[in-house]
């Protein structure tokens, strides 16, 4: 069973429920939902609404104000939803090594990472109670079309990211929504599909490039410099493309890019059909590369294209490496490099940018420290 006892919420999430149809308040780190005891209150509905979203543990000791029994206090102990996290951690290995945030009340387990609200891998399976994470999180509701939500949601950055790295896990790992139209195929991609299309192409690519080559071993030299400049490529797009989060811009335009391009994969993990490039997507990205392929190399065609080839064929090995991680059981090396890019699901989003290795995540120190000692 997951690690997990409760979420964590920020400031700005805890202060954006203060109406009697969804009102928390603070004591400490410890998060209330008092929407049920509103209007049952004895001193007032409006006594309360004061302090919606802050914390109230000087009023209730506030006996001129007004006396508290111990009834009071066990009403606040059932309606305990989450704990408080004040400051956003810094991605660090000795957070990471620790993971015990002291800003986490005592009782929650010392695995919570306050960033994701998850401690292990099991987490990312857990299904999401649509109903409630709405109404807790205001972010968005599983059970209707995803991407409008984002787009008419008027979230800050600030928020959506905060949001959409928490991730959530919709029916047993099935599709949630995202166009809600006849659109909605095309955002769904299985992962035979990857191999199908692209690795006939990497052939006949091979094929065509092997006419300029006297000798096999410079073809093969050539297409394996091109595996290797992939598994860079993999890197910088990974870090620097799909997590551009500090350089993301703070409109809905950028937003829903974001979480078309990378953001839902952070939010649904789990979801089988969206973890493989879909196939016109590929073509975008990939195009310019064969450009700046030619462009580099422009005085052979056929050396430009044995290397374009080889970058391909990391491309296929990579999209199927990160599927079998999140859904097939591994030899032991492959086990290493699951745990691995599942932590940067759970446990650090801004580190362990590498899916098919870490190596370049050790040469650029974005490495991900999997490995939690608690002692």
């Amino acid at each position: 069973m997951p690690g997990r006892t409760l979420p964590t919420l920020t400031k700005a999430e805890v202060e954006s429920h203060n109406t009697v149809k969804s009102c928390y308040v603070t004591i400490g780190t410890n998060v209330y939902d008092v929407t049920d005891f509103v209007e049952s209150h004895p001193g007032g509905a409006d006594l309360i609404l004061d302090y919606a979203g802050k914390d109230v543990a000087d009023i209730l000791k506030d006996e001129d104000s007004h006396t508290h029994s111990e009834s009071a206090y066990e009403i606040l102990e059932e309606s305990h939803v989450a704990f408080l996290v004040t400051e956003k951690l810094a991605p660090n290995g000795e957070v990471q090594k620790k993971i015990a945030d002291p800003q986490i009340n005592e009782k929650v387990s010392p695995q919570v990472h306050p960033r994701t609200g998850m401690s292990c891998e099991e987490d990312l399976s857990k299904d999401t109670d649509y109903h409630n994470d709405y109404k807790q999180h205001k972010f968005l509701d599983l059970s209707r079309p995803l991407l409008m939500q984002v787009w008419n949601g008027g979230f800050s950055k600030r928020f959506y990211l905060d949001q959409v790295h928490r991730p959530r896990h919709y029916k047993g790992g099935a599709s949630a929504p995202l166009f809600g139209n006849f659109l909605e195929p095309l955002s769904l991609t299985p992962w035979w599909m990857v191999p199908l299309i692209w690795l006939p192409a990497v052939g006949y690519g091979t094929y065509l490039a092997s006419e300029g080559f006297e000798s096999k071993l410079a073809l093969a030299a050539s297409w394996g410099f091109g595996l290797f400049l992939w598994t860079l490529v993999e890197y910088i797009l990974h870090r620097c493309l799909f997590h551009l989060d500090d350089y993301l811009p703070d409109n809905r335009v950028g937003i829903t890019l974001h979480f078309l391009l990378h953001g839902v994969h952070h939010y649904l993990p789990m979801d089988k059909y969206r973890l493989v490039m879909p196939p016109t997507l590929f073509v975008v990205l990939a195009t310019p590369f064969w450009k700046l392929a030619h462009a580099l190399f422009y005085w052979d065609w056929c050396l430009a294209t044995a290397v374009y080839c080889g970058g391909i064929f990391g491309y296929v090995c990579y999209d199927m490496t990160h599927y079998f991680l999140h859904h097939q059981n591994l030899p032991l090396w492959y086990k290493e490099l699951k745990k691995y890019h599942l932590a940067h699901h759970f446990l650090d989003y801004e580190l362990g940018f590498g899916v098919t290795s870490r190596f370049w995540d050790q040469v650029f120190g974005t490495e991900l420290v999997t490995v939690v000692k608690t002692s």
